[in-house]
């Protein structure tokens, strides 16, 4: 299995702290955002993870490079010295691929469609802006459930959210299956819906794992939303030929693509105190 991890955005929310490092090296704890989803997607089971980024920002491939420097500056730290090895280990399952302008979600998923032809894998997409706090990895979880309720499908994570914010997201339609109220085999999909519109309080929430075909659907999706191609909209094409279901899963998305969200992040992770 592979993962797409979308990170090309500007970050323009948490200007000016971004005007210089990208919103995803933002620390959670002692570690970058970011590498908590590279490591939730290596959880599942990926085997290779692309992150889609920008040229201008640097910063991203470095955190994800192979200093020896810091190994000498670190020798009598061995503690933190395992850190850096540790980064440095997942580096050599990354690969980088530039969005060289902002189209969307979509947009940007389609820069990777090039490293994965002939896969026929599902294809697990984590947002960079979306940290989830649960007992099993939210990613390990979803793929999990997807394997032994339906493999061939597609998967979006979904989560509860209340009425009045449905607008911000893209909201499912669809029925529970019997055996497990957490999934439901999908019957639509629409973005960011006007409130009295929205068919459920239940939203995509920074998830999924595709078959491989959502890349055609995006080669021919025309700008939606926002005049944006939107994965939302290539997904529920899709649904004409393969069934598309969702999962609502355990514990708790935080949203760090938003100042406010960040700092809810780190107190509810215990980065600081109050």
């Amino acid at each position: 299995m592979k993962a797409i991890i979308p990170a090309a955005g500007y970050g323009t929310r948490f200007l000016p702290a971004t005007k210089v490092v990208p919103k995803e090296l933002l620390p959670v704890g002692a570690k970058p955002a970011i590498q908590w989803i590279v490591e939730e997607a290596l959880a599942a089971g990926a085997d290779e993870v692309v992150i889609v980024t920008s040229p201008d920002k640097p910063a991203l491939r470095r955190h994800f490079s192979v200093e020896p420097i810091w190994h000498e500056r670190l020798r009598n730290k061995p503690e933190i010295d395992a850190a850096i090895s540790h980064v440095e280990a997942l580096s050599r399952k990354i690969r980088f691929v530039d969005q060289m302008e902002q189209r969307g979600l979509g947009h940007a998923v389609l820069q990777a469609a090039s490293l994965f032809k002939g896969t026929s894998e599902p294809i697990l997409i984590l947002l960079g802006d979306a940290l989830v706090n649960s007992p099993v990895p939210c990613a390990q979880e979803m793929a999990s459930v997807a394997r032994q309720i339906a493999p061939d499908a597609s998967w979006v994570g979904v989560e509860r959210v209340p009425r009045d914010q449905v607008y911000r997201y893209g909201v499912v339609a669809g029925t529970h299956l019997p055996e497990n109220d957490r999934v439901l085999r999908l019957t639509g999909l629409v973005e960011k819906p006007a409130v009295a519109d929205a068919p459920s309080d239940l939203v995509i929430a920074g998830r999924y794992l595709l078959q491989p075909a959502i890349f055609t659907w995006l080669q021919s999706q025309k700008p939606g939303t926002g005049g944006e191609i939107q994965l939302t909209d290539a997904i529920l094409r899709s649904m004409a030929d393969t069934p598309v279901y969702a999962y609502r899963y355990p514990g708790k998305r935080h949203d760090i693509g938003r100042p406010e969200g960040y700092l809810k992040t780190l107190n509810e992770w215990g980065c600081v105190e109050g």
